[in-house]
């Protein structure tokens, strides 16, 4: 059984991977509300999903909570706007108020675009359309395949159903003012054949309306991820040359930069604490993963790792910090 944390002032909002607000130095900020996903993918980075084996915690984040610290973090990082980039370590849509959220974001005044990604499983034309009158810019949706049953064992679902995925897909394209970029990952030995179809598709759908139509993804293996047996990671340079010959056969561009979105280098929100530092932290739960305790300190999240037991809610901890790339905090207990 995974705890859950619902969050609606209890806990800062920068500092953890899997909720909150992440700010990576640009005008983009990842907005992420949920960690909760319907699906299992194969090949999902961050093990989401009911047979993640890693995950002891999720989280749900308080929709105008949330909203509050893109607002906030947008004035830190001294800027007037900034691009909210609804994302997830599961999917987005699994949050029960995501429509608000995306009208919250939009009635701030302080976001250039709103943009969502997902995998469809939850998608409906019904709630695209509610979402395009929220005031949502763009989907990212990731179709892995077009086929049926090859698209169940990617998603390591069995109820998954691209057939009504693809059938949204087109009527956003079709009917929508929603800009729709197709994603999929493309995992070598199980989809490569499907990658060309999905291009053909997305073009004849009409999606990019205002941006690229594809962003087509490389699967990795990452530590806490799920690896897919017997498929090893294509080396960069051989996922841009068959990338470059899609282009060439397609005529569109599939090697993306930030630019393309119109994400720019903006201020980064200061670090509060530096790697080596000894500081002392507020634990208040068990950690997202096995051997983390989740804990508080300076107005951020900090996450705990190498433990073991049940996690000492409300006592204090001196750690040191390991991690605060992108003012994400990892520290190991000290006493």
């Amino acid at each position: 059984m995974r705890a859950l944390y619902t969050i609606s002032g209890n806990l800062p909002l920068i500092g953890h991977i899997a909720f909150g607000i992440i700010d990576r130095g640009t005008n983009l900020l990842q907005v992420r509300p949920t960690s909760f996903c319907p699906l299992s993918c194969i090949f999902c980075s961050v093990d989401a999903g009911p047979r993640s084996r890693n995950r002891i915690a999720e989280f749900m984040v308080d929709e105008r909570y949330l909203v509050e610290w893109f607002v906030e973090t947008v004035k830190v990082k001294k800027l007037e706007s900034a691009h909210a980039y609804i994302d997830a370590v599961g999917d987005p849509l699994t949050h029960p108020r995501i429509i608000e959220l995306v009208r919250l974001l939009k009635n701030t005044g302080r976001a250039i675009s709103i943009s969502l990604e997902t995998h469809g499983a939850l998608l409906t034309e019904k709630l695209a359309e509610k979402l395009e009158e929220a005031g949502l810019d763009r989907i990212n949706l990731s179709i892995d395949s077009l086929d049926k049953e090859k698209a169940r064992v990617l998603s390591g679902t069995p109820w998954f159903d691209v057939e009504r995925v693809i059938k949204v897909a087109e009527h956003i394209a079709k009917n929508l003012s929603i800009d729709l970029l197709i994603a999929p990952v493309w995992v070598p030995g199980y989809n490569d054949e499907d990658i060309s179809r999905i291009i053909e598709w997305a073009l004849r759908i009409g999606a990019g309306k205002k941006h690229p139509p594809l962003g087509i993804q490389k699967y990795e293996a990452h530590k806490y991820g799920r690896k897919v047996p017997g498929v090893k990671p294509l080396r960069w340079r051989d996922f841009y040359k068959r990338l470059r010959v899609w282009e060439e056969q397609y005529g569109i561009r599939l090697i993306l930069s930030p630019q393309d979105f119109g994400i720019v280098k903006a201020p980064r929100v200061p670090l509060a604490f530096e790697v080596g530092e000894k500081a002392m932290v507020k634990v208040v739960g068990p950690g997202w993963l096995k051997g983390q305790w989740l804990a508080t300190s300076r107005n951020r999240v900090v996450t705990v790792v190498g433990v073991t037991g049940q996690s000492p809610v409300g006592q204090q901890m001196r750690v040191e910090i390991v991690r605060n790339k992108d003012n994400i905090y990892i520290a190991k207990l000290l006493w």
